[in-house]
């Protein structure tokens, strides 16, 4: 029996078992607010929204963790990766099912708004492709696909890409949060085409985060230009202040600068304990 918070030797790992009670946090908050009627006037759309968020948000999440784990050093965090990643399917699947659920769940309509809808289009091809990443994710068939299994994983990043499209175009308005996940998009794909030894030092990340922030407000620059009739250097000129609260490209950077203290912290630490042990070997 395949136990969550186990590793394959049965033994506990209570960072498993902390990420798969995090998985059920948004759908109960969502869950609490439809019972007390705070989800009103439109509940279905509410939890539609809900679960689309979480997915994205959840993706985003499994490709932060090699990341993390290989900045501080704990390899560990890598088991959770699959968890992370089956946890944005399964809000994923909730997702189509509550649209389906608003459709009265007839499935004529679903099939034909999927097919002439873009921005449907591009959602329900990025649940196929991370469906196939899902049924595909088990130590059998990583085991029967071998070297093909990493190569079809891959697929990853750009069906992330195409669910962040889908999130743009389905927001259409006020797209602060989708650009915020772009830039974050970015940080993690730049971060991924370092060479290993640039990975492991300190000097790159706040290079990182500078670069990851323009990329911030260029992404918010082109979509205004190109799918509003905002005046885009209006919107740019927001993020070189902040006179108008914090943008997309700000809060990209304060995450690239927290990168940059984890990274810092963790080398002053592992110093630390280096220097500490030969000390202590000589006061014993």
């Amino acid at each position: 029996m395949i136990v969550p918070w186990r590793d394959r030797r049965g033994n506990f790992l209570p960072v498993k078992a902390a990420v798969f009670a995090s998985a059920f946090v948004p759908a109960m908050f969502y869950a609490y607010w439809w019972m007390a009627g705070d989800a009103q006037p439109r509940p279905v759309t509410e939890a539609i929204h809900g679960a689309g968020l979480w997915t994205i948000r959840f993706f985003l999440i499994s490709l932060a963790i090699t990341p993390v784990a290989r900045m501080l050093q704990w390899p560990g965090l890598l088991l959770v990766r699959r968890m992370v990643g089956l946890t944005g399917l399964a809000y994923g699947v909730t997702h189509l099912f509550f649209y389906t659920m608003d459709q009265k769940f007839a499935l004529g309509t679903v099939v034909s708004e999927i097919l002439t809808r873009f921005y449907l289009t591009l959602g329900f091809v990025t649940l196929l492709g991370f469906l196939a990443l899902g049924v595909t994710s088990t130590n059998g068939m990583i085991k029967r696909m071998g070297r093909w299994w990493k190569r079809l994983h891959y697929a990853a990043y750009p069906l992330v890409a195409l669910g962040t499209l889908h999130y743009f175009i389905q927001v259409k308005a006020n797209v602060s949060e989708p650009v915020f996940v772009a830039g974050l998009y970015v940080w993690l794909m730049v971060w991924r085409t370092l060479p290993m030894g640039w990975q492991r030092g300190v000097a790159v990340y706040p290079a990182l985060a500078v670069l990851a922030a323009l990329a911030t407000a260029g992404i918010e620059f082109a979509w205004y230009r190109l799918a509003t009739n905002v005046n885009p250097w209006r919107v740019l000129a927001t993020s070189e202040s902040l006179d108008f609260g914090l943008r997309p490209a700000h809060c990209v950077f304060i995450a690239g600068v927290v990168v940059v203290v984890l990274v810092v912290g963790r080398g002053v630490v592992g110093r630390f304990g280096r220097s500490a042990g030969p000390m202590a070997a000589r006061s014993a």
